[in-house]
């Protein structure tokens, strides 16, 4: 099953959530083919794509109306949500670990537990380069708002909200990928 055929089978032509959740994919995709290449990046071209493509997969679980998703679960939940969607689809677990590791710059048990999500406790963090590189990218588009790419200063502001440690693992991508 190609992610098209995926997209095509839980985001219905002519919503706002499809035409929000494609625009958003697009963009981290075109920022982490971008990456690939300028950066030599010994992973698939395809994988990236599909992996950009597919990394948000869960947000219509999740109850977001700001994005037009009428989901039930908290949407901190939309990663571990898509990956378990992509596995009972049959996408590579390649694929579906992006989906459950691209949050925030990745997510410690000491966050679940200090922030008291409603997660599993396990460490997200992003370990292969292909998580590493999707995460990084979906960390300068938002979902909502104008939806044009932030600024590096501003992706730093928002990691900074979280935790000291949130920015520092993502200032660790952004050496990985503009060294």
């Amino acid at each position: 099953m190609t992610y098209q055929e995926i997209i095509d089978k839980y985001y219905p032509v002519g919503t706002q959530c499809r035409g929000i959740f494609l625009q958003h994919s697009r963009q981290v995709a075109d920022k982490a083919l971008g990456i690939a290449q300028r950066c030599n990046l010994d992973i698939s071209l395809d994988d990236v794509e599909t992996a950009a493509m597919l990394h948000d997969i869960g947000i219509f679980l999740t109850n977001a109306l700001d994005i037009d998703c009428h989901g039930t679960e908290h949407y901190i939940r939309h990663g571990i949500l898509g990956a378990e969607l992509l596995r009972k689809e049959g996408v590579d677990e390649a694929i579906a670990r992006v989906a459950e590791r691209h949050t925030g710059a990745g997510l410690t048990i000491d966050d679940i537990d200090r922030q008291q999500l409603p997660l599993p406790r396990k460490d997200y963090l992003p370990e292969t380069m292909l998580e590493k590189l999707i995460c990084y990218a979906d960390k300068f588009f938002s979902k909502s708002g104008t939806m044009q790419e932030k600024p590096l200063d501003k992706v730093r502001a928002s990691m900074a909200r979280h935790s000291a440690d949130n920015l520092t693992r993502f200032n660790e991508l952004h050496k990985l990928f503009n060294d």
